[in-house]
């Protein structure tokens, strides 16, 4: 009789657990960007290699949401915080070359596009981008960027479809490599998901 109840507690207990973490939001979504192409899906498709974990889960780059009042550490954002994907936060690629760009122009519409993993409620999707005269030679901080986003997409609470695309204009003035951090953030839970995608205007 004893050793049943000890079996029926243990079991109760990981359940217990389970519906803890499944509250917490280990359940959360995942997501990156793949327009204009993040680092994560650089390394995912082969194009950059010998990246680390990142390039089995490019989906898993989630950090602490509230960006750029809190979320992430300067020099940890294209990561998110995650030691496992620090790769993503040097300014060049594990091979010691610069990160490939996309072509962009200033002023015109682009249309940015989010590959979900598993979509998750939406408060908001924020672009960032560096400011003219960025420091290049260094992990990514908050004194690169401009601090307000160039496009805000609000959502409500809403779950995105499994590709979601949205469009806004880029900013002018901007030549050369600049860096654009896509933030995806939850609705309900603590975190967000971050991009870093690499552009040349």
């Amino acid at each position: 009789m004893r050793t049943k109840n000890k079996a029926s507690a243990a079991v109760l207990g990981i359940v217990t657990v389970g519906a803890i973490a499944l509250s917490s939001g280990a359940a959360s979504g995942h997501g990156y960007t793949d327009l204009p192409v993040s680092r994560q899906k650089l390394c995912q498709n082969g194009t950059v290699s010998d990246c680390g974990p990142i390039q089995w889960e490019p989906q898993s780059v989630e950090g602490p949401k509230g960006f750029p009042a809190s979320g992430p550490a300067d020099g940890r954002i294209c990561s998110a915080n995650n030691t496992r994907f620090s790769q993503l936060d040097s300014p060049s690629t594990p091979a010691g070359r610069a990160w490939p760009t996309t072509k962009v122009t200033g002023g015109q519409q682009y249309t940015f596009r989010w590959q979900m993993t598993a979509p998750h409620a939406t408060t908001d999707f924020r672009y960032y981008i560096t400011k003219p005269g960025w420091n290049q030679n260094h992990n990514l901080s908050r004194s690169d960027l401009n601090t307000a986003p160039f496009l805000t997409v609000p959502y409500n609470g809403q779950r995105p479809p499994n590709t979601l695309s949205h469009s806004g204009s880029l900013p002018r003035g901007l030549s050369g490599h600049h860096v654009i951090v896509g933030v995806w953030t939850i609705a309900d839970t603590g975190n967000a998901f971050y991009a870093c995608s690499d552009v040349t205007f």
